[in-house]
């Protein structure tokens, strides 16, 4: 069904034969800009009235209309490129009639060229004096007012064409967050890792607990999974020898959609041979200076009612004895199950009919009672086995050397010193198997082909993976991940 046009669209749209008696193409082709406005500005900006008399600087910008104020045979305009705007003078005398009716056409949004040289007005602000006006391309639909317009989120994210357009918060973001990838790449880069790119579709899930997304491929005629970690495949790497190996990958999941997830989101993983925890450590710490010397510039960040310092040295700290503090259960005791069933219940921490061992009861103590308070940069280290099966156990094989980041209440990175022990490593996945069959739909599935490059040697290594997503809600101060993605996944719009 045609959408009907509003009153202002039926009149953008009866310009276009206007444009076509003039001339003009409107949906044009190329056009030869030379100059952006923020290097206007900073060349410029700040020079005299004099100054800018003497040098007489032509500048050529594309951009849209924001602004139009018309005065007859002139017009002040508003031009938005993609890093900042500027405000032009117009005036039929110096472009020529025919381009100003050219101009006469223009509305806001419209995209258009602006060639002339600069000069300050009497309130001083820096102008284009137009020399040369070209229209570019029609915009069809008037721009939302900028404060009312556009404000409920959902409507934002389904219109971030739009988003963009209105909102200078929403673009910041959208600019900081490749800023931000760019930066993580140059620190793995100066540390000496390798990046490579392994499959986004896989015979089987693997390398994490998670819920798949199945598709099927019909020339194999066998159904295949999105990927829900990149590890197994960045740990064949590591076999193979490129020691110190890492991806930066879209994952998905079939899972819920809240603040803070996302079906398909972005992640780091890396991986150092004869590395362990520590080193790892060392690294997600070095990670988060890196970008906020280097991208953002500051080392506090207001971030969902708290104020993060960057600057003081992140704790670590055990998860037994973080849940100690809290609860007063010391779960480096050796709680047996049915104790540790009873002293949920007291507690009113739920419970789920596949967990058969205290390690499962371990992480939701800390799940209901500590995560939420860990607001300044946290590790949490030494996990329960049973929720990492792919970790080395630590000296007490009841638990492993696993850390997890946290900022703010919420988990920024996992890492482990790696398993690089074949039969443990099968034996674990062979758990993994129970645990699916008792009805835990996330447990993992045994990966042979892991199994069988375990076989030719492993090296020790420490492994970590981050959510690049979440370390861009901190930077730019952003409460939901979809201000942080520029598409985020949504249900169809009927």
């Amino acid at each position: 069904m045609e959408e009907k046009l509003t009153d202002q669209e039926q009149a953008r749209h009866q310009k276009l034969a206007k444009y076509e008696e003039l001339g003009v193409d409107p949906f044009g082709s190329r056009y030869e800009w030379k100059d952006q406005i923020r290097d206007i500005r900073k060349n410029f900006g700040t020079l005299s009235a004099e100054e800018l008399e003497a040098k007489k600087p032509l500048v050529n910008v594309a951009g849209r209309l924001m602004a139009i104020r018309r005065m007859g045979k002139a017009a002040f305009v508003n031009l938005k490129d993609e890093y900042g705007s500027i405000q032009a003078w117009i005036g039929m005398n110096v472009i020529g009639e025919h381009d100003y009716e050219v101009f006469k056409l223009a509305d806001l949004g419209d995209i258009v060229g602006l060639e002339g040289t600069l000069m300050f007005t009497r309130t001083g602000e820096l102008t284009i004096r137009v020399s040369k006006y070209t229209h570019i391309t029609k915009c069809l639909k008037p721009l939302p007012e900028k404060f009312h317009g556009l404000t409920d989120l959902e409507d934002r994210c389904r219109k971030r064409y739009v988003d963009l357009l209105v909102n200078d918060e929403a673009r910041k973001t959208a600019l900081t967050r490749p800023a931000i990838v760019k930066a993580i790449r140059n620190y793995c880069d100066k540390e000496g890792f390798v990046e490579v790119e392994t499959p986004i579709l896989s015979p089987i899930p693997s390398g994490a607990s998670a819920r798949p997304f199945v598709t099927h491929h019909n020339a194999l005629d066998c159904d295949f999974y999105l990927r829900i970690a990149t590890e197994l495949s960045l740990k064949k790497c590591m076999i193979g020898g490129i020691d110190r190996v890492y991806e930066i990958g879209r994952i998905f999941r079939n899972e819920g959609i809240d603040n803070r997830h996302n079906p398909e989101f972005t992640t780091i993983e890396l991986y150092q041979a004869y590395g362990d925890l520590s080193d790892m450590r060392h690294w997600a710490e070095g990670l988060f200076h890196e970008i906020a010397d280097h991208v953002i510039g500051k080392e506090e960040y207001n971030w969902n009612g708290n104020v993060i310092n960057l600057h003081k040295p992140f704790k670590w700290i055990s998860m037994a004895e973080a849940i100690l503090e809290k609860t007063g259960i010391d779960f480096r005791e050796d709680i047996p199950f049915d104790k540790a069933v009873e002293l949920a219940k007291e507690h009113h921490v739920a419970l789920e009919p596949s967990w058969n061992s205290t390690g499962y009861i371990m992480q939701a103590f800390f799940d209901e009672f500590v995560e939420s308070s860990l607001i300044e940069p946290t590790f949490i280290h030494t996990y329960p086995i049973e929720i990492s099966p792919l970790t080395k156990k630590s000296k007490d094989p009841r638990f492993v050397e696993r850390f997890e980041l946290f900022v703010g209440g919420v988990e920024f990175a996992n890492a482990y010193s790696e398993l690089n022990n074949p039969f443990d490593q099968k034996s674990r996945f062979e758990a993994q198997l129970a645990a699916r069959k008792r009805g835990d739909e996330e447990a993992a599935d045994i990966d042979f082909s892991f199994l069988d490059a375990q076989d030719y040697g492993m090296p020790p290594a420490g492994g970590i993976g981050v959510g690049i997503d979440r370390l861009c809600m901190l930077f730019t101060e952003q409460s939901t991940i979809r201000e942080v993605l520029l598409f985020p996944t949504m249900k169809p719009s009927k």
